[in-house]
């Protein structure tokens, strides 16, 4: 009876502020409607000029065309390589960040949370530049991988999956942090004192319990490796099928190949509106 009245005293409210959105003082005012008008006008019309542009009738041709093949399959692997590591290294990045509230000082944690959501307002172009002063022949640490094992990652498809692993873990490490914030840690308690050990904790009651913020931040990462561009370049250049990625080769053939680059284009617009599809509920936390 309890659990009934609960459930329609729920519904009751909703439809109530449903009701309270009718009223004159909850709706949208006037005034923002034009501004607001405007923002779509600028971000859809873009969009829709790509799709009356697009060569409907020779989008089969264009994708097994050599270029344009080698360059999506060359970044569907290198994003979802990108994807497995930024999971590997980002779950538990975020579990530390949230974590460490236990032990660090406001001011570290601070600090350690800017410097690892650094490349989401990076420019890539930058972080193409840092990794390659890091990772290149000369870099701090690619000098040693060079001289001591013949190893050169800068221009090779392996810099490619580093540059987007750069650039995309920051978004896994935000849903993720957002789950564990939001996970109740009465579990895990409860857990600890039944006397599992902190792994067996992490493994059966942690990563369960955030496990849909890292399949959204998993989605989020594989849109954004997909779509990577300046470090990807700066970093790993644009080799025909071992660099150039979907992004660099609809740059490169704007300029030879503009039904190309509208093809490639389309197919990284049908792989963002995918992503923001399935992440409606995840990503704003409110259903439509």
């Amino acid at each position: 009876m309890v659990g009934y009245e609960g459930r329609a005293g729920g519904r009751a409210a909703a439809r109530a502020a449903g009701r309270a959105g009718d009223r004159p003082g909850g709706g949208v005012p006037g005034v923002l409607w034009v501004p607001a008008v405007i923002a779509i006008a600028f971000l859809v019309l873009p969009l829709v000029a790509l799709l009356a542009r697009a060569p409907w009738g020779s989008i089969p041709e264009q994708l097994f065309t050599p270029v344009v093949g080698d360059a999506l399959r060359l970044s569907l692997l290198s994003a979802l390589a990108a994807t497995v590591l930024c999971v590997l290294f980002g779950v538990p990045l975020a579990w530390v960040l949230v974590r460490s509230s236990d032990w660090a000082s406001p001011v570290f944690r601070r600090v350690l949370r800017a410097l690892v959501l650094v490349p989401l307002v990076l420019p890539p172009v930058v972080g193409g530049v840092a990794l390659l002063l890091l990772l290149g022949r000369r870099g701090l640490a690619g000098q040693y991988l060079y001289d001591w094992f013949g190893v050169s990652i800068p221009f090779t498809t392996t810099a490619v999956v580093l540059a987007q692993t750069f650039v995309a873990m920051p978004f896994l490490v935000l849903a993720v942090e957002g789950a564990l914030r939001g996970a109740d840690r009465r579990y895990e308690d409860a857990a600890a004192t039944l006397g599992a050990s902190r792994w067996l904790i992490f493994r059966r009651v942690t990563l369960p319990l955030v496990a849909p913020g890292v399949s959204a931040g998993a989605v989020l990462c594989f849109a954004r490796a997909l779509g990577e561009f300046g470090a990807t370049i700066t970093f790993a250049g644009s080799f025909p099928g071992v660099t150039q990625t979907m992004p660099i080769s609809a740059y490169l053939a704007l300029q030879s190949n503009p039904d190309g680059a509208i093809v490639l284009s389309l197919a990284l617009l049908a792989v963002s509106l995918v992503v923001l599809v399935s992440l409606r509920d995840r990503w704003v936390g409110v259903g439509t």
